[in-house]
């Protein structure tokens, strides 16, 4: 009898989870999912953030609990709680997606740290990207730097298979599982916006009903700010709530699809980029030696809507308003704010996370 621990990170799906499937062959298996403090002390301003992933959380509960399993929530530093609950269980194997983030690769090796000294095996599988940033890099090495010729080397990668969602998950009866918090135990913020519902489940749908309906005229639509013409699968796709691989190939698949599939490969693309440059995230792309304005009153009239342009207010409305805005309103919003204002683009990208 063998017992594996499936943790969930940004994959929060039964279907096509490669981590989950290879824990499912255990004799046991253990789905974790640990609410990070360190994440959650980052977004704790941002409650419809947190509001949408304690809706997934749920949805995949009721999943697992379909098949005769259930989620385990901990609360706590990441690492330390995945490898207590291994060690508790007798787990010898514990599975969870690759990711590409500083902050996920650090967490991931603080785990390894751990369980070498535990002897605990730590098994990663593909699962949050369409094609991992290894099988496409150019002939002289490190991240492709330009979209067009690393989309010709991403459409012709070798995918893997897409993983079949386990017909049946056995739980050891002894591992006590928590339900999933309630908004209220995380934050004391309200929602600035209504979260879309979240999980599989309404991803799902969203997916299906796009693609029928929207996706035969995305090509012509897709720029028009206001004919709402995008999939708005963001969210779903940044928890993994969907399987990437199964949208870029249900939809590859359809007439007029390739206009909506190359923008899957654009996130593998930036993702790619990430890997090689974690710093990316806090630090300029390319430095190029500018001074930023300190402008607080550009700024929060930016934020508000209030700059007096009408593109760049509507867009900020409309984040303000459903936590959601049309991409080339983000290239809009973000040009003005870094080329117009001159003003630094990380105070854009905290308040797009708040």
């Amino acid at each position: 009898m063998t017992t594996s621990v499936a943790v969930f990170t940004r994959d929060l799906r039964v279907t096509d989870n490669p981590a989950l499937a290879a824990a499912a062959r255990s004799t046991n298996v253990i789905p974790l999912f640990v609410l990070d403090d360190v994440i959650l002390r980052r977004h704790e301003p941002n409650a419809t953030r947190l509001a949408f992933l304690l809706d997934s959380l749920r949805d995949l509960d009721a999943s697992l609990r379909a098949r005769g399993g259930r989620l385990i929530i901990r609360r706590g530093p990441w690492a330390q709680a995945v490898l207590d609950l291994a060690v508790r269980a007798g787990a010898e194997r514990i599975h969870l997606a690759a990711d590409v983030s500083g902050y996920a690769r650090r967490r991931l090796a603080s785990l390894e740290q751990l369980c070498r000294s535990a002897r605990r095996e730590v098994v990663t599988h593909p699962g949050v990207l369409v094609a991992g940033p290894a099988p496409i890099s150019p002939a002289g090495g490190g991240p492709y730097q330009v979209f067009t010729p690393y989309y010709r080397r991403w459409l012709a990668a070798p995918r893997r298979p897409r993983a079949e969602a386990p017909a049946r998950i056995a739980v050891p009866a002894q591992i006590r599982s928590d339900p999933v918090p309630e908004l209220a135990d995380l934050t004391i913020r309200r929602p600035a916006a209504a979260a879309p519902p979240g999980g599989e489940s309404a991803a799902l749908r969203r997916l299906s009903g796009w693609t029928g309906q929207h996706l035969a005229g995305y090509a012509g639509a897709r720029d028009n700010l206001a004919a709402d013409a995008t999939s708005r699968l963001s969210p779903y796709l940044h928890l993994g709530c969907v399987s990437p691989l199964a949208v870029a190939s249900g939809a590859g698949s359809l007439p007029d699809g390739e206009p909506f599939v190359r923008q899957l490969a654009w996130r593998d693309f930036f993702s790619q980029l990430l890997a090689a440059r974690p710093d990316a995230a806090h630090c300029d792309f390319r430095d190029h030696g500018r001074r930023w304005h300190d402008d607080p009153d550009g700024l929060a009239a930016w934020q508000a809507g209030q700059t007096g342009y009408p593109v760049v207010d509507a867009a900020m409305r409309q984040l303000a308003c459903e936590g959601f805005m049309h991409n080339r309103a983000r290239m809009i919003v973000a040009s003005f704010l870094t080329k117009d204002l001159a003003v630094d683009w990380r105070a854009g990208a905290a308040h797009f996370m708040a």
